[in-house]
């Protein structure tokens, strides 16, 4: 008879080859939206909305402890961009605390456009009723997690071309 203990390597060998969480950030003046994604890598969620603080070091000591606790291995910050593509002053201060979180995290860290994630989270709010305060304490998590799953549908969309263009040329 195989003694129970002899699995527990195997449980933590399949835990550990599951692709780490990403975690997504809506970095704001005031708050800062936060998103996870499941362990597979398919589903964002909105976790939390932290206050900012007085300055962003504390921020980020916030972040890399969440960072930790869901065990992430990448970190992906919404980029605000004009609408023609371009870079206006919320993108270059968001690029300055992308430097600033690079040092601070333990994990990569990666910008991801985040055109209308807001506009976009504060109407699917409005679907599910809620109004206009609870919308507020909410809105930025929800929006951290539109641009993460915008993310990882486009990983997911890079990694089914790429395996297209594989099996395509296998074919020849």
């Amino acid at each position: 008879m195989q003694d129970p203990q002899d699995k527990v390597p195997e449980v933590a060998q399949a835990a550990s080859s599951r692709a780490p969480r990403v975690v997504g950030l809506d970095l704001g003046s005031r708050r800062i939206g936060v998103a996870v994604s499941d362990p597979s890598g398919v589903l964002a969620s909105p976790r939390l909305v932290l206050q900012r603080g007085r300055d962003h070091a504390a921020d980020h000591r916030a972040i890399a402890a969440l960072v930790q606790e869901v065990g992430a291995g990448q970190v992906v910050v919404g980029l605000p961009l004009s609408l023609d593509g371009s870079e206006g002053p919320a993108a270059r201060l968001v690029r300055l605390e992308l430097a600033e979180l690079g040092a601070a995290l333990p994990v990569p860290v990666e910008a991801h456009d985040e055109r209308f994630s807001t506009v976009s989270a504060d109407f699917a709010l409005i679907g599910a009723g809620l109004k206009a305060p609870a919308r507020r304490k909410v809105v930025d998590g929800v929006a951290a997690a539109v641009l993460l799953q915008s993310w990882l549908d486009g990983r997911a969309q890079a990694r089914r071309a790429q395996a297209g263009r594989v099996r395509a040329g296998d074919a020849t």
